[in-house]
């Protein structure tokens, strides 16, 4: 049906949480974000550039449910190996827990969770020259982080921490689908994204422009999952950017080719995937657009 624009990127990604004091004393004093503005129910962070982050407090939400669609984890690109480094320190002095530690090939990556259980990458990209591949397609790895290696890169540096790095976007959203095909004709049949690499029929890793992904989908919550309970922590939406109105247009008429229901409002179009994961399509040079950043 078409490809996407080579130059989409991912954007901004809204959570709902339970208390948003206790996910803003994480955010920043963890992960090192910086809020950007609040209201007594929500709070935008970003790193010294665009929003990154919306957290909307749903106070007595239970924790992330397991064994549903929504929100593996969402992941931080940080612009070099150093802010890897420095970051990785920072988390040790901090003693923020770990739930693991991976190099990817094309790609070293911390992993957390937040106080409400939402997942959380933390990565920096190796040079495209050096992604691993076989038989012309791309091969990521699932290859144990060497730490010690990467906090070499700032042996005899104490600079004071100063947060997460300036430049640092969301480089890709990983998602819990409950049917990989159905996914995979979703994603890249409509939207128009390229299947980079499939995990043993279990996970899909798809990207705009040759990127290594900008998504990942897996049904490790199970075949058939279903969407996550109105009463929990949960993926609020995430944000695909389109870099043109052209490029916007596009990637609509093939969603509404396919039936797919659309709320598009002046550059900000709303809709779910099969698995009922939340989307925002943005053409970034709409005068609307954002609604992130204007508190809708």
């Amino acid at each position: 049906m078409g490809s996407i624009a080579s130059a989409t990127t991912m954007g901004a990604v809204g959570l709902i949480v339970a208390d948003l004091n206790r996910s803003l004393a994480f955010y920043t004093g963890a992960l090192g974000l910086h809020v950007q503005r609040r209201t007594p129910q929500q709070a935008w962070l970003g790193a010294d550039g665009p929003t990154l982050l919306v957290l909307t407090e749903q106070p007595g939400a239970k924790p992330v449910q397991r064994g549903h669609t929504g929100l593996y984890h969402v992941a931080y690109l940080l612009p070099s190996r150093t802010d890897l480094a420095r970051t990785l320190r920072h988390l040790i002095e901090t003693r923020t827990v770990l739930s693991g530690a991976s190099d990817h090939g094309v790609s070293e990556a911390l992993y957390l969770s937040d106080p409400d259980g939402h997942g959380i990458e933390i990565f920096r990209d190796r040079p495209r020259s050096e992604w691993p591949s076989a038989g012309g397609a791309l091969e990521m790895t699932l290859d144990p982080l060497d730490a010690a290696g990467l906090l070499q890169e700032i042996a005899g540096a104490h600079e004071a921490w100063h947060g997460m790095a300036a430049g640092t976007r969301i480089g890709h959203v990983h998602l819990h689908v409950r049917d990989i095909k159905e996914a995979e004709t979703f994603y890249c049949t409509i939207l128009g994204f390229d299947l980079m690499q499939r995990f043993a029929g279990q996970a899909s890793f798809v990207s705009a422009g040759g990127y290594h992904h900008h998504l990942g989908l897996n049904v490790w919550a199970g075949v058939g999952a279903p969407p996550p309970p109105d009463d929990a922590a949960r993926l609020h939406w995430y944000e695909i950017l389109l870099p043109d109105a052209d490029a916007y247009a596009e990637v609509l008429t093939r969603l509404r080719a396919a039936n797919v229901a659309v709320d598009d409002r002046s550059g900000v179009a709303a809709l779910y995937d099969p698995a009922g994961n939340p989307i925002r399509l943005i053409d970034t040079y709409a005068d609307n657009a954002r609604p992130e950043a204007t508190g809708a």
